[in-house]
């Protein structure tokens, strides 16, 4: 009964509302009789009103708000069915009720915890964000080797087919605007914008010289009349920029009227002083950036015009941008122009540079010991030349040691310091060791400042938001059929992750060691250096987010010379281990016209890395068999201990007192001056660098 009370209740407020929207026809076949005739063309328009409303949603693709409205009135629906009766003492009935409803907000909390809960029910993103994450920590965790291959490729920073093809950046138009000058307001370069106003001074003197060497008998009003040309020759010298009100320039440039009226005009009326008062005037707020503080838009405005109007106007002349005259974009835009690069610069570079340089390298990465192997090779090679330089280079941070080959800068280490820099046959072994002294890993052993970094990067990344990660098709992938993956993995890298990820591993590290200090109490007490730092540090980190590093990034990037991203392709396996990684950067700006891309491919498998050309050179270098390198610490203590000798014996000499030599340099050729008289000081004015050459010929006897 309750439920047909309810279902008569809903319709008599139907009843009572639909006169509101309801045609007059409707009206009067619903309640019998017509009492709001005169609603009807207002209701009709509403009507249709709302048929075109309705009609320019759908066809603006909004076609989800009646499928809302319509699972909106089933859930209703629904909902009601479950709905409960209280009026009704059946307790089959509430039961069944009862049942229902709770099914009902079951399923509403499951839908709504798979909406949310990525953990559980996590989507594209999240599933391959947690493939990645897995096969980092198992390839860390793991002995394994890399094989890597790096090629470069430029291209112009805009496309050709681009709307903004033809458009500077708004740095290099805020720079060239600022810069710019209108033709002939200098006549040689801006570094010196004066000349001409100095030749027009000594024009204007003797111009005046000339005009008054006979007869200086004129009018008071004829000099001031005089006075007053002078006067605008050096404004226009000055770009017509007063520096001071008509008084000041008045009395500025004014001249003394007694030197017209005297009876022997010459040059000396103009005096230094009169030149003074014109640097003054010159070089008064003329600097580069002196004119900063009274830029407005309307003047940068104008200033744009000019300049686009004078690119314009060269471009008709069949002028090239780069040969524009000094005076309108002036020195800086002239460097601006040298750094951007034409597309016929581009593409010479390609094929003259680019496609013939690789960079290889081979890598043997052991996660216990906390080595790492490489060998690193600048591969030139064309028809007509080919040039390779390989550097071996391995970090052992349990030992604190670097071993490198120095023979890539042997050639820089004996231009600088000839004298100690050993020849390849005094080398007992190819490899140099070089240790941090004991006074640096007593504070901070460098194992473990490496397992903190590591576990920064690696908590970094895991913190990096789902949507930067992606699963990529890899049917049409030909790398990924050639190292055997099943699944690609892409992580985009730009300036605001980047900044994020190295705000984070900051943060981690200095947790990291936090920790480590607050385990060992006894080797780092209050007052040490380190805890002090780390204590600053932290108090540092509370003070941005690691998203604000991203955002400076995007501002370097934004206002600087300079677009940086990296985009990263990691290939996995059916059992999430990582079988290669392709990454790709782009760097380039603007101001450089250019976009360079460095694509780098790396291989994990044992097959790439058996029969590379440089493994054989790792293997000599680092292998169990190899010579054992020299130590560098050992050889840079023995040239200081050498220098100090040397240093030692320089002031040994100084303080000899040899009888000898001194009567030698006490004659009296010494004793008088070259004029034969005598010399006060006697002996003590001897020249000490020649008793000092006389010491140094007697002591090499």
């Amino acid at each position: 009964m309750s439920s047909h009370h309810i279902n008569n209740r809903n319709r008599q407020r139907y009843s009572e509302t639909a006169p509101t929207y309801l045609s007059d026809t409707d009206h009067k076949n619903y309640n019998g009789k017509n009492n709001n005739g005169h609603l009807y063309p207002t209701s009709k328009l509403t009507s249709i009103a709302l048929l075109v409303g309705s009609a320019s949603l759908i066809l603006a693709g909004c076609q989800s708000t009646p499928a809302s409205s319509f699972s909106n009135l089933s859930l209703n629906s629904s909902a009601s069915s479950t709905m409960m009766d209280f009026s009704v003492a059946d307790a089959a009935q509430s039961q069944r009720q009862g049942q229902a409803f709770t099914a009902s907000q079951n399923a509403q909390a499951a839908r709504y915890e798979h909406l949310f809960d990525q953990e559980k029910y996590p989507n594209t993103e999240n599933q391959a964000k947690t493939h990645l994450l897995a096969a980092i920590r198992q390839h860390l965790a793991t002995e394994h080797v890399a094989v890597a291959t790096a090629n470069y490729r430029s291209a112009p920073f805009i496309d050709p087919d681009s709307i903004d093809a033809g458009s500077s950046s708004l740095l290099r138009t805020i720079i060239e605007t600022y810069v710019y000058q209108p033709e002939g307001a200098y006549s040689e370069s801006d570094d010196e914008p004066y000349n001409d106003d100095y030749n027009d001074y000594d024009d204007a003197k003797n111009s005046i010289e000339s005009d008054y060497s006979s007869d200086y008998d004129q009018s008071r009003a004829e000099a001031e009349a005089e006075r007053r040309a002078i006067a605008a020759i050096l404004a226009e010298a000055g770009e017509n920029e007063p520096t001071g009100s008509d008084s000041n320039s008045d009395n500025e440039y004014a001249y003394d009227t007694a030197d017209y009226d005297s009876d022997d005009y010459s040059s000396d009326n103009y005096s230094s002083d009169d030149y003074d008062n014109y640097d003054e005037y010159s070089s008064g707020g003329e600097g580069m950036l002196s004119g900063m503080s009274g830029l407005s838009p309307k003047s940068m405005a104008a200033k744009y015009e000019a300049m686009q109007m004078a690119k314009q106007q060269a471009k008709t002349e069949t002028v090239n941008r780069g040969s524009l005259p000094m005076s309108s974009t002036g020195m800086i835009g002239n460097i601006l122009d040298m750094f951007h690069r034409t597309p016929e610069q581009i593409a010479a570079s390609n094929a003259y540079q680019y496609e013939h340089l690789t960079f290889n390298s081979v890598s043997q990465y052991r996660p216990k010991q906390r080595q790492l192997q490489s060998v690193y090779s600048y591969d030139y090679a064309t028809p007509t030349i080919s040039s390779s330089i390989q550097i071996p280079l391995a970090f052992d941070f349990n030992n604190s040691s670097v071993v490198v080959d120095p023979s890539a800068i042997m050639p820089i280490v004996a231009l600088v310091n000839p004298e100690n820099t050993p020849l390849p046959s005094q080398m007992t072994s190819h490899t140099v060791s070089f240790g941090l002294p004991e006074s640096i890993t007593a504070q901070l052993p460098p194992a473990v400042l490496y397992d903190a970094v590591l576990n920064a990067i690696q908590s970094s990344m895991a913190e990096l938001a789902p949507e930067h990660f992606s699963a990529v098709d890899i049917s049409g992938d030909a790398f990924a059929k050639e190292v055997g993956a099943t699944r690609t993995v892409k992580v985009y890298f730009g300036s605001q992750q980047s900044g994020e990820i190295i705000g984070k591993t900051l943060k981690y590290v200095t947790k990291s060691l936090q920790e480590y200090v607050d385990a060992n109490p006894d080797k780092y007490p209050d007052g040490a250096a380190l805890k002090t730092a780390l204590a600053k540090a932290q108090l540092y980190n509370k003070g941005y987010q690691s998203a604000d590093v991203g955002s400076l990034l995007q501002l370097i990037e934004a206002i600087g010379p300079i677009s940086f991203n990296q985009i990263n392709y990691y290939y996995l396996d059916s059992s999430d281990r990582l079988l290669a990684k392709q990454q790709r950067v782009n760097i380039g700006g603007d101001l450089m016209g250019s976009t360079t891309t460095m694509l780098n491919q790396v291989r994990y498998d044992k097959a790439s890395f058996n029969r590379h050309a440089l493994t054989p050179l790792l293997t000599e270098s680092f292998g169990s068999d190899a010579t054992p390198p020299i130590d560098g610490n050992a050889w840079i203590a023995k040239q200081h201990d050498k220098k100090d000798r040397l240093q030692t014996a320089r002031y040994a000499r100084y303080d000899y007192q040899d009888s000898g030599v001194e009567g030698a340099y006490s004659s009296d050729e010494y004793s008088n001056d070259e004029y034969g008289n005598d010399n006060d000081n006697g002996a003590g004015s001897i020249d000490e660098s020649r008793v000092d050459d006389a010491q140094d010929d007697m002591n090499e006897k």
